[in-house]
C-alpha cells in the first residue's frame, strides 16, 4: 500500500464528494436529455435556484434535514449517498494506486460508472456519452502506458466481441448494445485480463442479486446488467490483480 499522508486521503474524499454532486446532476438530467452544464441546480418542486451554501456535498442535505431550504419539499437521500459513495471510491482507488495518473483516471471512471449504474437501473439505458467518456479515459491511460498498449487494445475487443456475437445471435434479446459498448470502453481502460474478470464478477453479482430481488420484491426477469458490470469493473480495479494471482496460484 502506498505510503501517503492522511491529508491526501482527506483531499481525495473531498474531491470525490464534490464530483459526486455532479454525478447526481448527470443521473437526473441525462435520461431527460437536459443540459447539465449551463442550467443551474434548482429545487425540482419550487424551482428555487440553489445558492452555493445549498450545494455543499452531504453537509447541506444534513443541515437542512433533507429538505429544500425554500419550500420544505423533501430531497431524496440519493444525493448524499451518491456523494459519499463517490468519495469512498476515490479514497479506495487512491489506496491502491497512490499519487499517479492512474488514480486520476480511475477515480473519474468510477464516477462515470456510478452514474451508469443508477441510470441503467432506472431506465434500462446506458447513455452513449458516458461510455465514450470511459473510452477517452482509456485512451489517455494507454498513452501514458504505451509499453503495454496491446493489453488495452485487446481489452477493447476481448469481452465486447464475445457480447457482440451474443447480440447478433439473439437479435438483441440476450444482451443490450449499451452493455457491449460499456465493456469495450472499460476494456480499453483496464486491459483484457481485468476486464474479463470484471465481466465474470458482474455476471455473478447480477445473477445472485437479481434472483434475491425477484424473491423479495417480485421483480420480473428483465435485468439491467449495467450496474452489475460496473460493480465488477470496480472490483477488478481495486482487487483484480490479487484475485487473478490467487486463482492462478490455486491452479499452480
Amino acid at each position: 500500500m502506498p505510503d501517503l499522508s492522511v491529508v491526501f486521503y482527506i483531499l481525495l474524499f473531498i474531491y470525490g464528494i464534490v464530483i459526486g454532486s455532479f454525478v447526481n446532476v448527470l443521473i437526473y438530467r441525462l435520461p431527460k436529455h437536459e443540459d447539465f452544464v449551463r442550467i443551474r441546480s434548482h429545487c425540482m418542486n419550487c424551482g428555487y435556484q440553489l445558492r452555493w451554501f445549498d450545494l455543499i456535498p452531504i453537509v447541506s442535505w444534513v443541515i437542512y434535514g433533507g429538505k429544500c431550504r425554500k419550500c420544505g419539499q423533501k430531497i431524496s437521500a440519493q444525493y448524499p449517498l451518491i456523494e459519499a459513495l463517490n468519495g469512498i471510491l476515490y479514497v479506495l482507488v487512491g489506496l491502491v494506486y497512490g499519487i499517479s495518473i492512474d488514480t486520476v483516471l480511475l477515480c473519474l471512471a468510477s464516477s462515470i460508472l456510478v452514474a451508469i449504474s443508477v441510470i441503467d437501473f432506472r431506465t434500462m439505458i446506458i447513455p452513449p456519452g458516458l461510455n465514450i467518456a470511459i473510452g477517452v479515459l482509456g485512451i489517455i491511460r494507454m498513452i501514458f502506458d504505451l509499453k503495454n498498449f496491446t493489453t488495452y487494445l485487446v481489452g477493447f475487443a476481448a469481452v465486447s466481441g464475445f457480447l457482440l456475437i451474443l447480440y447478433m445471435i439473439s437479435k438483441g434479446r440476450w444482451i443490450g448494445g449499451g452493455d457491449i459498448k460499456l465493456m469495450a470502453a472499460t476494456g480499453l481502460l483496464i486491459g483484457w485480463k481485468l476486464n474479463i474478470l470484471a465481466f465474470f464478477l458482474g455476471c455473478i453479482y447480477g445473477s445472485v442479486i437479481h434472483i434475491i430481488r425477484m424473491k423479495i420484491s417480485g421483480k420480473g426477469h428483465v435485468l439491467a446488467l449495467g450496474p452489475y458490470l460496473a460493480a465488477g469493473v470496480m472490483t477488478a480495479v481495486l482487487v483484480g490483480k490479487e484475485i487473478i494471482d490467487w486463482y492462478f496460484g490455486m491452479l499452480g
